[in-house]
């Protein structure tokens, strides 16, 4: 159960942390956001390039457009900004599997996996510098840190190992009932992980674009440190990158809201309240209008309902389709 002294401080010091960020409007350099932003867009169109080149290995004898990957991946991201646990990845498998002809969810979630891998990369990496610096707390301290989920598993390591093993049984019971049909998930998740077999092209057409894209997510920082007066820096930017992959993990708000707040400010002190929010507000309006233009004008929705309505007929026709 989750602490209520905890869950509130949370709370109140992320709103703490809005009232500082308006307050302060005044002082923010709109230019480098903007640039910032700007940058950002770059680095999730490279990712969604990225990910159009995993799905063609996957399906080389289908025809599709990477507009509707990218707008896929933006209405994914977007809504993720404001969905918790994730949900906008929800939204983007749907999309992504009617936008590419003879596609299973299966195969499409297993090229999202495919995606991860240089994310797992990266962010390990990230973390081991972000803990050499001394300003970020170690694992044993999170527990100290304003933010109730990670209060919640960090103070209660029996309830998270509860949850660890409660998670795993659950997997093993979906299998279990799945059994009769295991072997051709097993070969739709194999054919999503097509482009692996290939060194060479994943290499090129996966990581290479993904580190690609990481340059502009690098720059899109640090021009937020800049224009929140932080000011850029490569061991700011790596700090904040490391925060970045702390709050993905703990996705049980809006892109780490809250988790990601607490570590700025335990980063980089009190100066950074406004930033945390700043940052977080500016990429979630960003995204989440480009992902709504995106589902307006590339998909034809209207609503969210809409898209699960699609989500469900979709469903339906597959199981017609195929009945086993």
């Amino acid at each position: 159960m989750v602490p209520a002294a905890a869950l509130g401080d949370s709370f109140r010091k992320f709103f703490d942390s809005v009232d500082t960020f308006f307050s302060n409007l005044t002082a923010v350099h709109w230019g480098s956001l903007l640039l910032a932003l700007l940058a950002f867009a770059a680095y999730l169109t490279l990712r969604s390039r990225a990910s159009f080149n995993i799905l063609r290995a996957a399906y080389p004898e289908s025809r599709f457009r990477w507009l509707y990957i990218w707008g896929a991946y933006f209405a994914g991201y977007g809504f993720n900004s404001v969905i918790p646990a994730r949900g906008g990845d929800v939204i983007r498998l749907f999309l992504t599997k009617t936008s590419v002809p003879g596609s299973t969810y299966p195969a499409v979630a297993a090229t999202f996996a495919v995606e991860a891998i240089f994310d797992v990369v990266m962010g390990s990496m990230m973390l081991a510098f972000a803990f050499t610096q001394g300003a970020f707390p170690k694992p044993p301290d999170f527990s100290k840190i304003p933010a109730f989920d990670l209060q919640l598993f960090a103070s209660h390591p029996k309830f998270t190992l509860f949850f660890l093993t409660l998670l795993a049984v659950a997997v093993l019971g979906g299998f279990a009932i799945l059994s009769r049909r295991i072997e051709a998930f097993w070969r739709r998740v194999r054919q999503g992980l097509t482009i692996l077999s290939d060194r060479r092209r994943y290499l090129r057409e996966v990581f290479g674009i993904q580190l690609a894209g990481w340059v502009f997510r690098f720059t899109a920082f640090w021009l937020m440190l800049e224009a929140f007066k932080i000011g850029g820096s490569v061991r700011n930017v790596l700090l904040v990158l490391g925060v970045q992959a702390v709050g993905a993990a703990v996705p049980f708000t809006p892109q780490g809201a809250g988790v990601t707040q607490a570590f700025l400010v335990k980063v980089f002190g009190g100066r950074a309240a406004a930033y945390s929010v700043g940052q977080q507000l500016a990429i979630a309006v960003f995204t989440f209008t480009i992902g709504f233009f995106a589902l307006v004008f590339v998909f034809r929705v209207r609503s969210f309902k809409e898209v699960i309505a699609r989500g469900r007929a979709d469903r339906q026709a597959a199981q017609v389709q195929s009945p086993a």
